[in-house]
């Protein structure tokens, strides 16, 4: 192939992962790790890439930003009017990846998705910058646009007085399985997987 990139690798230097260093409880360990990418000032700690599919199954990734989690789930918000919401309505199953590069690790979580209460939407809508608050409101996302012009005018009749879109809100991602990777040398990685068996997770170690 014309750009070949088979000798484009680093070495992983993880520390190790054991059965032993994992929090029976998923969510607590994911705490651990989250908090730990924050301690590390990493940026954009919270970010997460998103995997929805249309019903026919054709997937479509992005990155969200994490803004609440707890053992009910992890919630982000989003345009109901976009793929993404577009397709969790459709399908509301999904998948989020954190990816914390500089402490090499990973993890992956799925679920089912719901949108949030109105009340909790708006709660977070109103407490956002008014910058943010203006951008959400004139953007009909994912909708096509016939330029960046049109889209700042948009904002600019909007002025400071405007109400939330009643497509915009959050969504919440109930887990159902999680998987925590750790890169280690020779590409002999540490990957955990927890799967919820009743009213208790079962935990076990995969192959790299």
């Amino acid at each position: 192939m014309k750009n070949d990139h088979h000798d484009v690798r680093r070495e992983y230097h993880g520390g190790p992962l054991n059965r032993a260093d994992l929090n029976p409880d998923p969510h607590l360990q994911f705490s651990k790790w989250l908090q730990a990418a924050l301690d590390d000032n990493l940026t954009d700690a919270t970010a997460m890439s998103l995997a929805t599919s249309t019903t026919d199954g054709r997937p479509s990734v992005r990155i969200v930003l994490l803004k609440a989690h707890s053992e009910e789930g992890f919630v982000f918000y989003t345009d109901g009017r976009s793929q993404k919401g577009s397709e969790l309505s459709a399908n509301p199953q999904a998948e989020v990846l954190f990816h914390w590069r500089e402490q090499e690790r990973q993890v992956r979580i799925n679920g089912r998705v719901s949108p949030i209460t109105r009340e909790a939407s708006l709660a977070y809508f109103d407490s956002r910058p008014l910058s943010s608050r203006q951008s959400a409101a004139a953007s009909e996302q994912s909708a096509v646009i016939s330029g960046r012009d049109a889209l700042e005018a948009k904002v600019a009749q909007l002025g400071s007085e405007f109400e939330c879109p009643v497509e915009w809100g959050g969504y919440c991602l109930v887990a159902e399985k999680f998987e925590f990777w750790q890169g280690r040398e020779s590409r002999l990685h540490d990957r955990f997987v927890y799967q919820r068996q009743g009213d208790r997770w079962e935990i076990d170690r995969l192959q790299p």
